[in-house]
């Protein structure tokens, strides 16, 4: 199987022999299948493999085992959902045997609990209802008002070289940007120390040892969630009696059309999880979207050419629809490197899965990045190849679900379409600003965050044009 990327960990995924055996033996009588697999090195499982190179490991097991399999991981047996029709029905979760909140809780809980990933059922629906009314029409257009402006300032000041990190720097720009969009908070010594915090807190949920060890990587996320749950909290009060048109403003005066609203600590809880739904995504797709018009200079002009015919520095919220190449590119990015390439749930009562029994307490995993590389939905997936979205092909409507970078059913991403915006409004700039080119042959050295992320910093060759 080809590998599309180098992985910083691979000297550690090592294949370790364990029997193949069932999850559970499916009730006597019934026609289910039983979930094979196997748990890999003792204790450890195939954590190691999975953080090196999660897309082969995911991939290969699809071929071994089909649309799911079991796998040891962080001490605990997981069920891997891969395939349009598997990932389909966990999304969908028609018999509400999946829950969210208690499949995420020992992955990423202590940092991002109560956050609108991480509820369930009527209680999620309830916040969903009120969190929309942050994400409609006329806020989106606020949002963009704010971070067109915060985008320019940065762009401009960006010194360029033949290796510049543009991962790194994106990412930069967009902690920037969430401070002030999502926080009201202007660039200075406390958005830089709330942006560590934030880090030290994302960065929690991807540690192997997960225990409140001085100086440790879980250590430092508690820290990080304490730090910014004080800082929201000292806030409420004069946003509450304020009109900001910041997230953190909106928030606590939004109320749904029942006349719902949040309380401070929804409010705390709902700041926390935003900040990394919308910065970590956001920062994958930029750069990737960057590294990957690098490598394809008629593409990269392509989508030029559509920015510069539009003859404006920064894009309004009615150009979205005016730049389709641009279109184009983002979605077979995020098809080529999902920013978010697996999500959590576990089965709170016995299931099944595209015919094979799911035992309640079990936790499972749902990989839409493996998914959108199937060569048995996608021709020649491992290619860059944004014209699969165009009309003429539109290759993503083989099945609803082959295409899903932004999930599905009751936990679709809210953000979403804040999240297209944002990364629109950023290569519209830059591809008028810059020119680049990434050296043949280069494939970023990746790790594994919220999603697939660079673990280099992706080296370009820019320049201003």
């Amino acid at each position: 199987m080809k590998k599309t990327f180098q992985t910083t960990l691979g000297a550690a995924s090592a294949r370790y022999p364990s029997q193949v055996e069932p999850l559970a033996a499916p009730p006597a009588g019934s026609d289910l299948k039983p979930v094979m697999g196997d748990y890999g090195m003792p204790l450890l499982g195939h954590t190691l493999e999975t953080l090196a190179d999660p897309l082969p490991t995911m991939l290969e097991r699809y071929e071994r085992f089909g649309p799911l399999s079991w796998s040891g991981s962080l001490g605990m047996k997981i069920v891997q959902v891969v395939g349009p029709a598997a990932v389909e029905q966990a999304w969908m979760n028609k018999d509400k045997a999946f829950s969210s909140e208690q499949g995420w809780e020992p992955i990423i809980g202590p940092f991002f609990r109560r956050g609108i990933m991480l509820m369930d059922f009527d209680e999620h629906m309830a916040h969903r209802r009120i969190l929309q009314q942050a994400f409609s029409r006329p806020r989106l257009l606020a949002y963009l008002d704010l971070m067109n402006p915060r985008i320019s300032a940065t762009l401009d000041g960006w010194e360029l070289s033949s290796s510049f990190p543009v991962y790194t720097r994106a990412k930069d720009m967009l902690l920037a940007v969430a401070n002030e969009v999502f926080m009201g908070v202007e660039i200075g010594d406390q958005a830089a120390e709330l942006a560590q915090a934030f880090e030290a807190a994302v960065h929690g949920g991807q540690a192997i040892i997960r225990a409140d060890v001085k100086y440790g990587t879980w250590a430092r996320g508690l820290r990080g969630r304490e730090r910014l749950q004080e800082f929201f909290r000292s806030e409420i009060a004069g946003r509450r009696a304020g009109a900001g048109d910041d997230l953190f403003s909106v928030l606590c005066h939004s109320e749904s059309a029942e006349g719902e609203t949040f309380t401070d600590e929804d409010i705390v809880n709902h700041m926390i999880f935003a900040m990394m739904a919308a910065h970590d995504t956001s920062t994958i797709a930029v750069s990737m979207m960057t590294y990957f018009l690098g490598r394809d200079p008629a593409w990269q002009d392509r989508v030029r050419a559509e920015s510069l015919a539009l003859d404006k520095k920064t894009l309004d919220y009615d150009d979205l629809d005016a730049l389709p190449s641009l279109d184009l590119a983002f979605k077979e990015t995020l098809r080529y490197n999902a920013p978010v390439g697996m999500l959590f749930r576990k089965a709170i009562k016995d299931t099944e899965l595209v015919g094979q029994f799911i035992p309640k307490g079990t936790v499972i995993s749902i990989n839409p990045w493996a998914t959108m590389q199937l060569a048995q939905w996608w021709p020649n997936p491992t290619t860059w190849d944004p014209d699969r979205f165009a009309p003429q092909r539109r290759e993503d409507k083989v099945h609803r679900f082959a295409w899903a970078p932004f999930g599905g059913g009751a936990h679709k991403c809210i953000g979403l379409y804040f999240g297209g915006m944002e990364v629109k409004a950023i290569m519209h700039q830059m591809v008028q600003q810059f020119e680049w080119t990434v050296p043949a042959g280069y494939f970023p050295a990746m790790t594994y965050g919220t999603g697939p992320t660079p673990a280099d910093g992706l080296p370009i060759d820019i320049r201003r044009r």
